[in-house]
């Protein structure tokens, strides 16, 4: 079975509260694979691979955040192509801000 690939975009307070490392460490949890990365103008950026229960459940905890996060929305983005290519081997990791 395919695995389920979403890119989401959080909004909020989500910056400068361990939301990076809080989504790697619930991700890794979920036996997710992707990658999640700030983004300059303040919200977080998370592409999520796996099963669709696991994506499923990992935005709904996004919706909630760690305990200082404070957050807005949770908004679908189009996949990237690149993102296709994700495996669990892969893992799931943190990027650089763009």
């Amino acid at each position: 079975m395919d695995p389920t690939v979403v890119r989401v975009e959080i909004s909020g307070r989500v910056q400068g509260v361990w939301f990076r490392g809080w989504t790697v460490k619930t991700a890794t949890a979920l036996g997710l694979a992707g990658w999640v990365r700030n983004r300059r103008e303040g919200s977080v950026e998370a592409t999520l691979v796996g099963s669709a229960s696991a994506v499923q459940e990992m935005v709904r905890r996004c919706r909630e955040g760690p305990g200082m996060a404070r957050v807005d929305d949770v908004r679908y983005l189009a996949p990237d192509p690149e993102d296709a290519a994700i495996t669990r081997a892969d893992g799931f990791r943190q990027r650089p801000t763009v």
